[in-house]
């Protein structure tokens, strides 16, 4: 047989169509290696690991709405609160934090769970209240300073999506008061207060707003309001000028001026209600406002953020869903979600499993809870998506948890809820996790006991977001970036 002889023009051109194959195969796997981590940076935070924990320095926010009718929103306990200043003795731990958590879920459950509509604080009498001294109200950690009076006095109060009455501790403080930063309230030393009588049908009106009904003292209205965990105020009911800003006063407005008032509220002078009762803030104030607020959390306790109420002007920007009734009497904000994203996946969950239990929106919890079914695929899904890093102990509430003592970033998967309508809401890096410490990073997410208890998203979720309510109008907005 013959021997056949490849000529060196067609060796060298068929070495080379080789390389080009060879080369072509590499930029093909290399193009695919790219593409594939342009989409994981695409669908992932990048945190600073000292982010993460709290800051002892102020940064107010370099991005705020500049309204006439916007307050301050400050966390309670953080370093821009004047309650921080002054009270650093009694910054409660993140466990107690945590702890009182939970108390405020139970008692939303509860209420919720009672199909009837009563509660047992209904047979109590408001002027009998029990004490529970040294108690915690799991009611918000967000302040803001309104005046109250003729002159106006300042008062820093609690403002909280999920209760109805505003009250304030008063002078002569008849039964008790817990110590707070500011001077308690004198109504003798108003020119414009006033008693509501006890037979009006504006004192009737209390016990849709508190769960309690109202007593009298002579002829005058006197309320009662009990928290989850058995912290109180009761007082008269009245009337008084508010004044939110210099140029929104709002003559006889009706609150709770507390003679008897125990629990540790991080030294504030009460609480606003900004729920749906006709008897809330933004019930009271409808006619200028048109029943429209909105908040915008700060980033972390060492920043700041808004309540700013009517019309903010950014309404284009907003994306609205259909507020939804979680009970005839509740005062709470009901929503519908629709699913969860991690990383920019859809997590596999049953429509099912959200509407069985329904969900509110509140700024008094701190940690989103969900039914156990989605819990779990987003647990899991978080922790497939997080497995370059070491996990670390579950506290008692938060289980899914990492050590990143070893990092200074760590790269975390964008998480996303979906709400009716098909409304897509990222969640802030701040909305992620709940560090204890560096050596302990949590999701800042927790699972019910049951399917059917009712959702909660938190405001550790809400952070950053400008989350405005429409009450008028049935509706709630988000918008990213309100507070940054």
């Amino acid at each position: 047989m013959g021997t056949t002889i490849i000529s060196p023009t067609f060796l060298s051109a068929y070495l080379l169509l080789l390389c080009l194959v060879c080369c072509l195969k590499e930029g093909y796997g290399l193009g695919r290696r790219a593409t594939a981590e342009s989409h994981h940076l695409e669908h992932s935070h990048t945190i600073q690991v000292t982010s993460l924990l709290p800051s002892s320095i102020c940064s107010p926010a370099t991005k705020e709405l500049n309204k006439k009718s916007s307050l301050r929103v400050v966390h309670k306990h953080g370093p821009c609160s004047q309650l921080h200043r002054q009270d650093k003795a009694n910054i409660p731990t993140d466990a107690e934090i945590l702890r009182q958590d939970e108390s405020r879920v139970k008692s939303i459950h509860l209420k919720l769970a009672r199909s009837s509509g009563s509660s047992n604080v209904d047979q109590i009498d408001a002027t009998n209240l029990p004490a529970k001294d040294g108690s915690v109200v799991g009611s918000g950690n967000y302040v803001v300073t309104v005046g109250l009076g003729t002159p106006k006095k300042d008062l820093t109060l609690i403002f909280d999506t999920g209760s109805d009455i505003t009250w304030t501790q008063c002078q002569p403080c008849a039964g008790s008061c817990y110590q707070q930063l500011d001077p308690v309230f004198a109504p003798s030393q108003s020119s414009t207060y006033s008693n509501i009588s006890c037979n009006s049908t504006t004192c009737t009106s209390l016990t849709s707003a508190t769960g309690v009904k109202p007593r009298c003292s002579s002829s005058a209205c006197v309320y009662g309001i009990q928290y989850g965990d058995m912290s109180f105020s009761i007082g008269f009911f009245a009337k008084e000028t508010l004044t939110l800003t210099s140029s929104d006063v709002f003559k006889d407005f009706l609150f709770g001026c507390g003679q008897n008032n125990q629990g540790l509220f991080g030294r504030a002078a009460g609480l606003i209600g900004l729920g749906r009762d006709k008897l809330s803030l933004p019930s009271q104030t409808a006619l200028k406002y048109k029943g429209v607020f909105s908040y915008c959390l700060p980033s972390s306790a060492s920043s700041t953020g808004f309540l700013s109420f009517g019309d903010t002007g950014t309404s284009k920007s907003v994306n609205f869903i259909t507020l939804s009734t979680v009970s005839q009497r509740s005062a709470f904000y009901g929503i519908d979600i629709t699913g969860i994203s991690v990383g920019g996946q859809k997590l596999s969950i049953a429509a099912s499993v959200f509407t069985a239990g329904g969900a509110i929106i509140d700024s008094g919890t701190v940690i989103t809870r969900l039914p156990p079914t989605a819990y779990v695929a987003l647990s899991s899904e978080f922790k497939k998506q997080m497995s370059q890093y070491p996990m670390a102990p579950a506290s008692k509430l938060l289980d899914t948890c990492y050590n990143f003592t070893k990092y200074s970033s760590v790269n975390a998967p964008k998480i996303s809820f979906f709400f009716s309508g098909g409304v897509e809401v990222p969640i802030a890096a701040e909305g992620i996790f709940f560090a204890t410490s560096i050596s302990q990073v949590c999701l800042a997410f927790a699972r019910n006991n049951n399917d059917t208890d009712i959702g909660i998203f938190g405001n550790t979720q809400q952070k950053t977001l400008q989350v405005v309510y429409d009450v008028a109008g049935g509706r709630l907005g988000f918008a990213t970036g309100g507070c940054t």
